[in-house]
């Protein structure tokens, strides 16, 4: 397919993007049916068909991604008349393109453009993901450093605040100390459990302690290592409390990448966007 072509097909598919008001982006079946070359809205609703049994077999609802409307339109003198439409997202239109006649250019080209755009989310969301997560951990160490500095004031030393993390763990998981869930989650002795914890989990620690700090500062009688425990205690119950009812367990979520190799992953992966922008911008001024 020529360039020329190649640039056309693009500037036309993305012409007809629209977005709803949270900002999702979807394409009406209307205009995508002329995109692709099809003449007959009939011929058209069989591929649409096709194209929502594959979304099934791949285990998405339908629904969330084939939304039927009704869209009025003009008639001769005056009149209007309301016509079946359906709003698609860009991984409906990618199954649509998938399942049409390759022979068509125009769906040559969908099937591919689709496709990259479709896996271009797919990275911008995990790279998301794990900014989040790293965030939450970064978030974490500040709250530990934070409740670390409030039990120094009452006279409570590094053991003591070793002692009070760990029952906050054992409170948090279960019944599981912080040895015990590194064994269960296969995690090295030497490093710390949050380091593989999934970001909820990291922000639920974090949150426990932000109570704790909360209230040690607020009640002078918070004053021993067994009385600051006791409260971390609570706090920790009480965020998993809050966690079970909305059907999460913590000591049941699987460990997730560690965070070194993540934020090394991710400096790795910006050192090369850079090199691809001065890339370009050399590239700029030789024109």
């Amino acid at each position: 397919m020529k360039k020329e072509i190649i640039k056309s097909l693009t500037n036309e598919f993305e012409s007809h993007v629209n977005f709803t008001n949270q900002g999702v982006e979807f394409w009406f079946a209307r205009d995508l049916q002329h995109l692709l070359g099809y003449s007959e809205w009939r011929n058209f609703t069989q591929v649409i068909n096709k194209a929502k049994t594959s979304c099934k077999i791949a285990g998405h609802l339908i629904n969330d991604h084939f939304v039927d409307i009704n869209k009025t339109i003009p008639m001769p003198k005056g009149a209007t008349k309301e016509i079946p439409d359906l709003m698609l997202t860009r991984f409906a239109c990618y199954l649509i393109a998938q399942n049409g006649d390759p022979q068509k250019e125009q769906i040559a080209f969908a099937q591919n453009y689709f496709a990259v755009q479709t896996r271009k989310f797919e990275i911008i969301e995990q790279r998301i993901n794990d900014w989040e997560r790293l965030k939450a951990r970064e978030k974490l160490t500040l709250s530990e450093k934070e409740l670390s500095a409030v039990i120094y004031e009452r006279g409570i030393d590094d053991l003591g605040f070793a002692i009070i993390r760990s029952k906050g763990d054992k409170a948090l998981f279960g019944g599981y100390s912080t040895k015990e869930m590194k064994i269960r989650l296969n995690i090295p002795k030497s490093r710390p459990l949050a380091d593989f914890l999934p970001t909820i989990t990291i922000k639920a620690k974090d949150f426990a302690n932000e109570i704790t700090v909360f209230n040690v500062k607020k009640k002078e009688t918070l004053e021993t290592v067994r009385a600051i425990s006791e409260e971390h205690i609570q706090n920790s119950k009480g965020v998993r409390k809050l966690l079970k009812e909305r059907g999460i367990v913590p000591e049941e979520l699987s460990p997730e990448e560690d965070l070194k190799k993540l934020k090394r992953r991710l400096s790795s992966e910006e050192k090369e966007m850079v090199k691809d922008i001065d890339g370009l911008e050399k590239d700029d001024s030789r024109k």
